[in-house]
């Protein structure tokens, strides 16, 4: 494990963010979240978007990001994932960080601001995916929908094995707006995913889950309309 030394200017980048995000905070947005189960040791309230105008004004900090993290606030760990430098990103850390995640926001932001662009992309959503954990489970199968929308590197038949794992994913019902979003992410990608993602429809309306099976109507009927297919990408 690297040992990472603190410095002075890193400490003096951090109390500049904590003093931004305090004058951003809103209560009746905090008391909101607390009231939809969405919950953190500390939470300012302070918008998405604001976060990632603060998140602009800094560049990638590898040291900035892991102490913005052990505040463990709302704030502090969205922006450790929106100031983190993809590249120095370790395999230890993607790990203990999505294994404490304790909700679907943080696990959405995390798999979409900085999982997606690190080298363990593919393997980390594969593994999580067969995770006992609801919320490593959650993100792996978010993580998948955002390599398909984002990766544009990756050749298609890099997400097969991904289509191993999603009729078993299916079956649990606390994953399927994550899991929905994810197979349209995955169709509109190209022509082979898109009869991929079908073929995954057909045999999950065979499922003896009932959960999956009604995911693979509402599915089917969706990527096989006419405006889908008018929005598949070449």
């Amino acid at each position: 494990m690297d040992f990472i030394l603190d410095n002075q200017e890193t400490e003096k980048k951090l109390q500049q963010i904590l003093s931004l995000i305090k004058l951003r905070k809103s209560g009746e947005v905090a008391d909101l979240m607390a009231k939809k189960g969405i919950n953190y040791k500390l939470n300012w309230g302070v918008s998405i978007i604001e976060l990632r105008e603060v998140a602009k004004q800094f560049e990638p900090d590898h040291l900035l990001a892991l102490k913005l993290w052990n505040k463990q606030w709302r704030e502090t760990v969205i922006l450790a994932t929106l100031i983190d430098d993809s590249k120095q990103v370790t395999e230890e850390q993607i790990d203990f960080w999505t294994k404490t995640f304790g909700n679907s926001e943080i696990a959405e932001q995390a798999s979409a601001n900085l999982w997606v662009k690190t080298k363990f992309a593919f393997i980390k959503a594969l593994e999580w995916c067969r995770a006992k954990k609801h919320f490593v489970r959650y993100t792996g199968v978010h993580l998948i929908g955002r390599l398909a929308l984002s990766d544009k590197s990756a050749i298609d038949e890099m997400f097969d094995p991904f289509f191993e794992e999603l009729p078993t994913l299916a079956k649990d019902s606390a994953l399927n707006t994550t899991f929905y979003r994810t197979i349209l992410a995955l169709a509109k990608r190209s022509e082979y995913l898109h009869q991929q993602s079908i073929e995954l429809t057909r045999n999950l309306q065979l499922s003896d889950s009932e959960n999956a099976s009604k995911l693979g109507e509402e599915l089917f009927d969706e990527l096989t309309s006419d405006y889908f297919r008018e929005i598949i990408k070449d």
